[in-house]
């Protein structure tokens, strides 16, 4: 009764609502209101604030989670490990990945090798993929620069060039390569707090004492590459990331070394899960 009344509860707090989360259990929303108001009575407690339809985790619930997202991780490794007997023939496993490139060709590679097994993946920049890695929000990361966490394993998989594109109104357009002191006052279009490719670019800016004109922050790939596309200002990207494009060009900087750096990341307490250790045997091959 408990199990099922937390995993009401968990399921609440995990999609912020009722409703999404009756869908997502596959319940009735009076079904799953009625477990978490019981849940909340049996132990004279407040784990939601509700303000019309906007649900809120109290202090009191929050703690509550964070115990839940253990339990509910707990509950996947053991289904994944009486999974592993078959000889990883069933399971799910979720990544969390900085973009669409390198984890594509992971998944393909893993499904080729292991096909009955589920896989998820959710984007974002380094900073959300590390901190769902640390939510138990996902099995395995593919990150970029991020500081050292004494819980998470990381194991190095790529290191890529960062490099400026433009599109073909722009002086740097037909150029080979420029200088990093030519950034100087350039209208930028840059990626959201948390981009490694931004964090890469503004140390080397840094270093070499540039400014540059930003003019719009923008937190999505495809919104840069619009922009850029549109005149707005020129962009910087990791050599893999670009795409060609007959309005876009990739520009190299000469006399400066930034890269990013990419690796594959998962909890220290997981390092024995079977599935984690094949995922990593495949794609670091």
């Amino acid at each position: 009764m408990l199990t099922t009344a937390l995993r009401s509860f968990h399921a609440v707090a995990l999609h912020s609502g009722f409703s999404a989360a009756a869908r997502a259990m596959n319940i009735s929303q009076p079904t799953l209101s009625t477990q978490v108001k019981a849940l909340e009575k049996r132990y004279d407690v407040e784990l939601f604030s509700r303000i019309r339809r906007d649900v809120h985790l109290t202090p009191a619930g929050q703690e509550l989670y964070q115990t839940t997202l253990r339990l509910m991780q707990n509950e996947s490794e053991a289904e994944n490990l009486l999974n592993s007997f078959k000889g990883l023939e069933a399971g799910s496993l979720r990544i969390a990945a900085v973009g669409p490139f390198h984890a594509t060709d992971m998944m393909v590679d893993f499904k080729l090798r292991y096909p009955k097994i589920d896989i998820s993946i959710q984007f974002g920049n380094s900073q959300r993929s590390f901190e769902r890695l640390l939510a138990y929000g996902a099995d395995v990361g593919l990150i970029a620069e991020v500081k050292a966490d004494p819980r998470v394993v990381t194991l190095p998989y790529s290191s890529h060039e960062v490099v400026v594109f433009a599109n073909s109104d722009h002086p740097f357009f037909d150029r080979a390569s420029i200088s990093i002191h030519e950034l100087k006052d350039q209208k930028v279009v840059q990626r959201e707090i948390g981009s490694t490719t931004r964090i890469a670019m503004e140390r080397a800016l840094q270093e070499h004492d540039v400014s540059i004109d930003v003019v719009l922050e923008i937190g999505s790939r495809e919104g840069i590459w619009k922009a850029v596309e549109q005149g707005l200002g020129i962009g910087f990207v990791a050599d893999f990331e670009f795409v060609p494009h007959p309005n876009l060009r990739s520009i190299p900087i000469q006399d400066a070394d930034i890269n990013t750096q990419y690796f594959l990341a998962y909890l220290k307490e997981r390092e024995m899960s079977r599935l984690i250790s094949a995922f990593c045997e495949v794609t670091l091959i």
